[in-house]
């Protein structure tokens, strides 16, 4: 992960200094313009400047393109999944069987249920009614739960004096979900998640999406970037292309599974952009539940985005 993360900075350095105009004491930035001059003293002195000329060409243009578009943050998510319901399920199947679509034993037979109630959460993560499944569980270590999202292609259809545009994108979503509990996910039918002995030092979920941002978006002062204030808000939706595992432990060293694990294939969220000048923090709010039954985990992320409009 943190080879991905370099990459994304020098990707991004590099992005810039392609388009460094440099002479002997000038730097020029797209609309920034950078003065080396000398002091009293003779020492090197450097001054910033706007180049509003350099925007008012740009804004002859309806279409704007940016490519290599870069976001940083992090990772969480809300849980609504029935704990109360599946405690109360793992403790009394017989009673439930039938009444909520729970695991249940009847005639020596076991059944299954793959929704979002309590009794489905026991299909996707069984527990014994003396243990009970807790959201403690699933506890996430914030810090470490990165979220990397790379906009191949950004562009910007401008829709009315180009204060009022239309954004859209084709990128990947990389999110990192760095669990605090030893739990791991079982690939089968179904697929389940069990508490573990092993004390893992690092234990994560990686799952990585094709998406597609579609915003509207308000520019306050389009011909000086540096003093505009921005906002963005629309929908994005997203197809699962990569999922794994990843958990490190002295029993068993580095061990990795790639498989679906139960993970909505389908991701609909909504997405958003604030900024003022180079500064701007996105959010994601995913509207579908991170996993297809069981547990009701909707992710969202926040951070930095950088090399954007």
């Amino acid at each position: 992960m943190k080879c991905k993360i370099l990459l994304v900075l020098l990707g991004l350095m590099l992005s810039y200094v392609a388009e460094a105009q440099v002479t002997s004491d000038t730097i020029q930035i797209r609309s920034l313009i950078i003065v080396r001059n000398k002091d009293t003293r003779n020492r090197n002195t450097f001054k910033m400047y706007n180049d509003t000329a350099y925007m008012r060409n740009k804004l002859k243009k309806n279409l704007h393109t940016r490519f290599f578009v870069f976001d940083i943050g992090f990772n969480n998510y809300i849980d609504r999944s029935q704990y109360g319901s599946a405690m109360v399920a793992a403790r009394y199947p017989y009673n439930n069987y039938g009444l909520q679509g729970s695991i249940a034993t009847t005639n020596d037979q076991t059944y299954y249920k793959y929704d979002y109630t309590g009794v489905g959460l026991n299909t996707f993560a069984p527990r014994a009614g003396s243990e009970p499944l807790t959201p403690s569980e699933f506890k996430l270590i914030t810090g470490k739960s990165i979220n990397v999202n790379v906009w191949l292609m950004m562009q910007r259809l401008n829709l009315r004096k180009h204060k009022l545009n239309l954004i859209y994108a084709l990128g990947l979503e990389m999110n990192n979900y760095r669990y605090a509990r030893n739990i791991s996910y079982k690939p089968g039918y179904p697929t389940q998640i069990v508490r573990d002995t092993i004390d893992f030092s690092k234990n994560k979920l990686y799952t990585g999406y094709l998406s597609v941002p579609l915003m509207l978006n308000y520019n306050s002062n389009p011909a000086r970037p540096s003093r505009a204030f921005e906002a963005s808000f629309g929908v994005m939706g997203g197809y699962l292309v990569k999922a794994r595992t990843k958990q490190v432990s002295e029993e068993y060293g580095k061990v990795k599974q790639n498989d679906e694990f139960n993970l909505n294939k389908w991701r609909l969220a909504l997405t958003s952009e604030i900024g003022y000048g180079p500064v701007k923090l996105y959010g994601n709010f995913s509207l579908t539940p991170l996993h297809d039954y069981g547990l009701e985990q909707y992710p969202f992320s926040i951070g930095f985005r950088f090399n954007g409009f």
